[in-house]
C-alpha cells in the first residue's frame, strides 16, 4: 500500500508534530481537530519550528514553505475519506478515541490503516471498536515529536503483518527509529517511565525533597537530561495520571496506583506548561 494522504486527528502538541514530521517526510497531511482555532494554534506551532530550523541553517526558506503547504486544516472528521493511514493523537481518555475511532471506521477507505499515538490503553480494545481490527495499530511517538527519534509500534491481536510493515517503514520514512512493543497496558515506554514520575511525586508528596532537589538528584546523579517532576509538566500531570490509572486499572498491581499529590494539582487544573502551573511555574504565553 503507498501512502500519500496522511491524516493526524488532534492538532495539540503531539498531533501537531506528527503533522510536522509527515509534511517533511513529503506527505500530503490532513490536520484535524474539532474547532478551528486550536487547528490555526497547531499550525502557528509547526511555523514556529520549522523557522527555528530556518535560522539555525537546518533547512531553507523554500523547504519551510513546502512543508506548511503540504499541511490541509480541518475541522471534520469527514475530512479523513482522502486519508491512506490515520493517526489520532487526541486526549488520554478512553471514552474519547474509542469515538473517534468508530467515526473513523465509518468514514475511512476500507484499505486505509488506522493507528493511534495513544501512551498507555491497549491497542486491541481500540480496535475492537472498528470493523478493520487488522488495520489497527499504535503508533506511540515520543515528545516532542520533531526532536525524539523514537516510535513504539504496538500490535493489537488482530493487527495483520502487513500493517505492522508499513507502519514500520512509515516511521523510518519520518526519520524516527521504530521499537516494537507487545500490547500491554502502558507498552514499554511509560510501563517504565511513569511509575519512576509517580515515585518522584511521592518523593515530593511525603517531603522527602523539594522538588527542585529531587530532579536534581535524577539529573546530576542518574544523568537524566529532565528532572521527573520537570518532565511531568512538560508531558502534563493531566496525561501522567490517566496513563497511572490505566497501567494501575490493567495490572490491578498497588505498585501502580497515581500518588495523590498528583490527582490533587490535577484537579485543581495545575496541569504543568501547558496551564502555566504545576510543581514548577511558567510564564503562560498568549
Amino acid at each position: 500500500m503507498d501512502v500519500r494522504v496522511f491524516g493526524v486527528v488532534g492538532a495539540g502538541q503531539m498531533g501537531n508534530g506528527i503533522a510536522q514530521v509527515a509534511a517533511a517526510s513529503g506527505l500530503e497531511v490532513i490536520m484535524n481537530d474539532i474547532k478551528e482555532e486550536f487547528v490555526q494554534k497547531g499550525l502557528k506551532t509547526i511555523d514556529a519550528n520549522l523557522e527555528r530550523g530556518v535560522a539555525k541553517g537546518r533547512i531553507r526558506a523554500d523547504e519551510k514553505a513546502a512543508i506548511l503547504g503540504r499541511i490541509k486544516p480541518s475541522t471534520a472528521l469527514e475530512d479523513m475519506a482522502r486519508a491512506d493511514f490515520v493517526v489520532e493523537a487526541a486526549t488520554e481518555r478512553e471514552d474519547l478515541k474509542f469515538g473517534i475511532f468508530r467515526e473513523l471506521d465509518a468514514v475511512c477507505p476500507s484499505a486505509a490503516i488506522l493507528a493511534t499515538n495513544t501512551s498507555s490503553i491497549p491497542i486491541g480494545r481500540i480496535a475492537a471498536q472498528t470493523g478493520r481490527p487488522e488495520k489497527v495499530i499504535g503508533m506511540h511517538f515520543m515528545n516532542p515529536v520533531p526532536v525524539m527519534k523514537l516510535v513504539e509500534v504496538i500490535r493489537g491481536l488482530a493487527t495483520s503483518d502487513e500493517t505492522f510493515a508499513l507502519t514500520w517503514s512509515l516511521s523510518e520514512r519520518f526519520g524516527k527509529t521504530p521499537a516494537q512493543a507487545n500490547d500491554y497496558p502502558g507498552f514499554i515506554a511509560n510501563r517504565i517511565l511513569m511509575p519512576m514520575i509517580n515515585e518522584a511525586v511521592y518523593c515530593l508528596y511525603h517531603g522527602v525533597g523539594t522538588a527542585e532537589d529531587i530532579d536534581t538528584v535524577m539529573k546530576l546523579g542518574m544523568n537524566h537530561p529532565m528532572g521527573p517532576l520537570a518532565l511531568a509538566d512538560l508531558i502534563g500531570l493531566d496525561t501522567c495520571l490517566a496513563i497511572m490509572e490505566t497501567l494501575n486499572d490493567g495490572f490491578r498491581d498497588s505498585k501502580y496506583r497515581p500518588c495523590p499529590l498528583l490527582r490533587k494539582y490535577v484537579e485543581a487544573g495545575w496541569l504543568g506548561r501547558k496551564t502555566g502551573r504545576g510543581f514548577y511555574a511558567y510564564d503562560r504565553k498568549p
